[in-house]
């Protein structure tokens, strides 16, 4: 018996219909997590005979010593009961909810309004509204990043279709700025320098005098600045941090933050946009955040209605994180700064510290890629490699574990280095 076509009332003829080719579109194909399509090519194998530890993840929850305070998850909770915050809120938050970031980040002489708070959906998401309400790509526009650098930054712009371009951190000096450097890559398509103070993955932290050369430069250029400080007052004993907002500057700056790693929640996405504005010139940049917001419908409302309380968690609380990543850090650089053919650089806050390692005392390993993947197959130790921030032949520590954890991952890599080392 012969088949015969199904031909329906609108003539579609599935003998004679094409192959479905459906393509995505650039935004998609643009976007790429660099750390994850390095980390992917290493085709990692950890020692089945050795326990993993992972010197890698930035999530300072992951092996559950560092935990929320009581205030914290009892805000939340409260919330819950209430059923007060279940529906949509405005696209830039409650105005409870932004009125307690003003007055949290309202210190040091800066004095910030809640009309000038967009919250969002993690700092992420606020770096993403800024690089795309400043930067477009039918302008041919870029942005400056730092190198050593988080690449988020990299993927939320050439997603959009916007260029980016680094500028130098200097290992000699505490991984300050070049401002040389910076100033070499300024050109007339520069829509933003993205500034991130404490450093994410250095751990440095600028003082005062080196924030106001970088705003300097920013002015002398007119290029607004975003400045990512979602580590800001993560800083260790003896240091300061100073909010870009608190220097007058006369810069316009877009402010990120959020609540992910100093309350260490960051999987509650709540982050925030500070417009700082000292000589109005984000009038237009306010409504285009302000219209970016709607893409979203908005943060989490029920974090936002707990954040009144969570933002006047106890000095005590912070405190006692500070110290414990102060330890962590110093007891992670006391065990590698005698581990032959490894140069470790002391982090002033975050929580992070970057190790150089020196490939001429390695000759097996010819990349600090090769180095970091011989490690984790032999030791079960697992580094970023500094080529995930734009730095070859360097490896990211993260701080953030058990001290006991830290102190085997250490002999661990000292017993690796010792086999290769020549």
């Amino acid at each position: 018996m012969l088949e015969t076509p199904i031909i329906d009332e609108l003539g579609y003829n599935e003998k004679t219909q094409k192959e479905w080719k459906i393509t995505a579109s650039k935004a998609a194909k643009n976007c790429k997590n660099y750390i994850r399509d390095i980390v992917d090519n290493l085709n990692l194998e950890p020692n089945p005979e050795k326990k993993v530890i992972a010197l890698s993840l930035g999530d300072p929850t992951v092996y559950g010593n560092l935990k929320p305070s009581q205030e914290t998850l009892e805000s939340i909770l409260e919330v819950i009961n209430e059923c007060s915050s279940n529906g949509y809120a405005p696209c830039v938050g409650y105005e409870s909810a932004r009125l307690a970031v003003a007055e949290y980040l309202s210190h040091d002489g800066v004095e910030i309004s809640p009309k000038d708070i967009i919250l969002c959906s993690g700092c992420s998401s606020a770096l993403d509204l800024c690089i795309s309400v400043l930067a477009d790509a039918g302008k041919n526009h870029n942005i400056l990043m730092p190198r050593p650098g988080f690449p988020i930054y990299r993927t939320l712009a050439e997603s959009n279709g916007v260029k980016v371009k680094t500028y130098n951190l200097l290992s000699e000096k505490n991984w300050q700025v070049d401002l040389y450097d910076l100033e070499s890559q300024i050109d007339e398509n520069t829509s933003a320098i993205v500034v991130n103070n404490p450093s994410n993955p250095c751990g440095s932290v600028f003082d005062e005098e080196h924030l106001a050369k970088i705003l300097n430069i920013a002015r002398k250029y007119q290029v607004p600045v975003i400045a990512d400080e979602i580590y800001e007052r993560l800083v260790f004993p003896e240091k300061k941090f100073v909010s870009m907002a608190s220097l007058e500057s006369g810069v316009p700056m877009l402010i990120c933050g959020g609540l992910a790693k100093r309350f260490l929640i960051p999987g509650w996405r709540m982050g925030w946009i500070i417009i700082h504005d000292p000589v109005n010139a984000l009038d237009e940049i306010k409504k285009g955040l302000l219209c970016l917001s709607q893409k979203t419908i908005g943060s989490n409302t029920i974090v936002q209605g707990a954040l009144p309380k969570i933002l006047k968690t106890p000095q005590n609380f912070h405190d006692d994180l500070i110290n414990t990543l102060c330890e962590n850090a110093t007891l992670t650089f006391d065990q590698i700064k005698d581990i032959p053919g490894l140069i470790p650089y002391m982090p002033d806050g975050a929580m992070y510290m970057m190790v150089k390692i020196c490939l001429e005392h390695f000759p097996q390993f010819q990349t600090g890629l090769q180095f970091v993947r011989r490690l984790m197959e032999e030791e079960s130790v697992f580094c970023l490699p500094g080529d995930c921030f734009e730095l070859p032949g360097f490896m990211r520590l993260v701080i953030t574990l058990p001290s006991e954890l830290m102190l085997e991952a250490g002999d661990r890599i000292k017993a690796f280095c010792n086999k290769y080392y020549t």
